[in-house]
């Protein structure tokens, strides 16, 4: 169950798979108390092999919280659409609607995944490994895990990966999890689109492998 509308008012207040932080942005220091119904939305999960502990909402935009919105599209209905510049997830449903979930993108636009790709495989608890471009420019910081990280509750690809092929070929972009929830909202990956852990659970139960995915422009058009 999603909050509702009157209660989301209420409550609402004033080139790689490396899918890493660079500089985190600044997050407020005091916001609103948080809605109860997204409290409960975003609690911890029992359950899971490793800790998913609940989501520090104080330090997350709640514009970015998940939520199903209207949502006009082209797309058919189980698409994934991401759109860089607003910083949206969405997962487009029958009657105009969608299921919207905010994310953190790369730091830039040549960070950023666009176009058309198809989900061509889905992992638990994801293996995360540097690409060797990443590790070839900062060696000190990605080659100790050149030989890739097991997944856990320390490993940047959070409880579950989406991965992006096209033509056959793995793309090396993943929509995934995150150890720094505070980064949902901004631009600071290394390419990745990353989710709240909670987020990116509920993704992964409501897609199956051989959906569409398409990655927009930052002008918010689909790319070529």
């Amino acid at each position: 169950m999603f909050p509702t509308r009157r209660s989301l008012l209420a409550g609402t207040p004033l080139l790689v798979a490396g899918c890493v932080t660079r500089e985190p942005r600044p997050v407020a220091a005091l916001r609103p108390p948080v809605d109860p119904a997204y409290t409960a939305l975003y609690a911890a999960l029992d359950g899971e092999p490793f800790p998913v502990p609940a989501v520090d909402l104080s330090a997350i935009d709640p514009r970015f919280l998940r939520r199903e919105v209207a949502y006009a599209t082209a797309e058919p209905p189980g698409t994934i659409v991401v759109d860089p510049s607003a910083r949206y997830a969405y997962l487009v449903r029958e009657g105009g609607r969608a299921i919207r979930y905010g994310v953190g993108v790369g730091r830039d636009e040549a960070f950023n995944f666009r176009g058309a790709a198809v989900i061509a495989r889905k992992a638990e608890w994801p293996r995360w490994t540097p690409t060797q471009a990443m590790v070839k420019r900062e060696p000190e910081r990605y080659g100790p895990y050149a030989g890739g990280l097991p997944g856990g509750a320390g490993n940047p690809l959070g409880p579950r990966a989406l991965y992006l092929y096209r033509d056959g070929g793995d793309t090396l972009y993943r929509l995934h999890g995150t150890t720094e929830p505070q980064t949902i909202g901004t631009m600071v990956s290394s390419g990745c689109v990353r989710f709240l852990n909670q987020d990116i659970i509920d993704l992964y139960a409501r897609v199956p492998v051989g959906s569409r995915a398409v990655v927009l422009a930052a002008s918010g058009t689909a790319a070529s």
